[in-house]
């Protein structure tokens, strides 16, 4: 067993040296879930509520009680957006999901996404200073089916109490018909993440491949592996940032997306998969190979690895190929063998491959700058401002084949996303109120700082506890084990 400590630094050092590509690539996976579990299971679930108000005195519960909070419900009575300033609601966002799509592993019951959705939160509050709550719902309808319309329905008797929306993990089609609707009818910003989140991040990456092999984003030929929310809002914001959908070509699990896929025009709730049938792969090839011929990048969000993707498609891209292997949690094919059949970028969802295309460097900014101007929707525009911010500034630190795309702990990437996603929204007419964009960026930083040192100060006081390096020794074995 090698030496480890709980900051899990030195990952792969911890695996057996004569452990090859594949196996040490398996065994971190495989590692961290068991730490998860066990970790989750000692802590019991990572997400707590706390005041944020002083106690100085026994009258000051009649301050943030009654009779005095009768002073604030009254206020907000008579003027409704009092209540982004005398309550939390400002800085709160609810993460809400039926758990029909969770990662890899699909439909896990409503309250088998509490995990994830606790995740979401923790990533919020230490990466944008903002409050969130997990929220899982049951979906079903009284056939015993999944209703979107229940999910519409819950969040818009909930928009009171929030300032905006993070839906996450809604299978196809009705993830689609829940943004569009909840997008257009609700007063605060509703952002699917696995769409909207992904689309933004994957762009921002695609901005700076392109920038490095020398490739306009107009003239490059995209082939797009799995076509999801995640995949088909990609290619929607890729077109709406200059891409030509006469050079794309999607394939879902029966195929490739024309105008003669009649089995999803007859589906009207896939209708965001059939604008691209419309728009994209106008000589309608679906025979993959013929696909990848000339290809100057490949986007995969589908059926995780790793032989989903196959290097001798990637042989037949064009110079310098862009691959995007982006399925979790394992990607469709290795970076190390994506690099052997050509690659010359490689990105992954996964922080332990150079290149990570996360959705935790979007939402944090994109949703604080949303926040902070009152924001009563996130426009298309918004995420593409959020793709090029996240662009300029890796572009700022030296951008290289390795390095696509800013890191989690380079903080000022989120206060210049809030920045730049909230003077978007005032100048697309969506926002309730002006603010400069230092006055955005130098708010974010300040909750950000505050919410970090919050956190840092739990833990020296051991209102965290330190969980025994047993933990990770019992994980680290199961992982072994599994791939010896």
């Amino acid at each position: 067993m090698k030496k480890m400590d709980l900051s899990l630094s030195n990952l792969d050092e911890l695996f057996p040296s004569d452990f090859t590509e594949e196996q040490l690539a398996k065994a971190k996976t495989i590692f961290l879930k068991e730490l998860a579990f066990l970790a989750h299971k000692f802590y019991g679930g990572k997400i707590m509520t706390m005041p944020k108000a002083g106690i100085y005195g026994f009258n000051w519960f009649n301050v943030w009680y009654t009779p005095g909070v009768s002073k604030v419900s009254t206020s907000i009575r008579d003027k409704h957006e009092c209540s982004f300033e005398l309550s939390n609601r400002g800085n709160l966002v609810a993460v809400v999901s039926d758990s029909t799509r969770v990662l890899g592993d699909g439909d896990v019951t409503p309250s088998g996404g509490l995990g994830v959705m606790e995740g979401k939160a923790f990533l919020m509050k230490y990466l944008g200073g903002i409050d969130a709550i997990a929220l899982c719902v049951n979906s079903y309808n009284e056939k015993g089916e999944h209703d979107p319309q229940k999910i519409i329905d819950f969040v818009k008797m909930l928009e009171p109490s929030v300032g905006a929306v993070n839906l996450e993990d809604i299978s196809q089609p009705n993830c689609y018909k829940v943004l569009d609707t909840l997008r257009e009818e609700a007063d605060i910003p509703v952002w699917h993440d696995d769409a909207q989140g992904t689309g933004s991040v994957t762009l921002a990456g695609l901005i700076n491949a392109l920038k490095i092999v020398e490739k306009n984003i107009g003239d490059v030929k995209i082939v797009f592996l799995g076509a999801g929310a995640s995949n088909t809002t990609i290619a929607r914001l890729i077109i709406a940032a200059g891409g030509d959908p006469k050079k794309m070509i999607m394939f879902d699990s029966k195929g490739s997306l024309h105008l003669g896929r009649e089995d999803i025009k007859s589906k009207p709730e896939f209708y965001r998969k059939w604008e691209l049938c419309e728009t994209t792969n106008p000589k309608r090839i679906t025979d993959i190979e013929e696909a990848f011929e000339g290809a100057d990048v490949l986007i995969a969000l589908s059926k995780p690895g790793p032989d989903t993707v196959k290097p001798e498609w990637i042989k037949k891209m064009a110079d310098k190929p862009i691959v995007f292997a982006c399925a979790n949690p394992v990607p469709e094919i290795y970076p190390y063998a994506a690099k052997e059949a050509g690659a010359y970028i490689v990105a992954t969802g996964r922080g332990d491959f150079p290149n990570q295309v996360n959705n935790s460097l979007g939402f944090p900014g994109i949703l604080k700058g949303a926040l902070l101007v009152r924001a009563r929707k996130i426009t298309d525009k918004m995420a593409i401002a959020a793709a090029y911010s996240m662009a300029k500034f890796a572009q700022k630190k030296g951008i290289h084949p390795d390095y696509i795309m800013p890191t989690m702990d380079e903080t000022e990437v989120f206060a210049e996303e809030a920045a730049d996603v909230a003077m978007q929204a005032i100048k697309d007419g969506v926002a309730r109120k002006e603010m400069s964009w230092q006055e955005v960026y130098d708010k974010t930083l300040e909750d950000i700082k505050i919410a970090r040192e919050e956190h840092s100060l739990l833990m020296e006081k051991g209102y965290i506890k330190e969980p025994d390096l047993s933990l990770l020794e019992e994980a680290l074995k199961k992982a072994i084990e599994a791939v010896s």
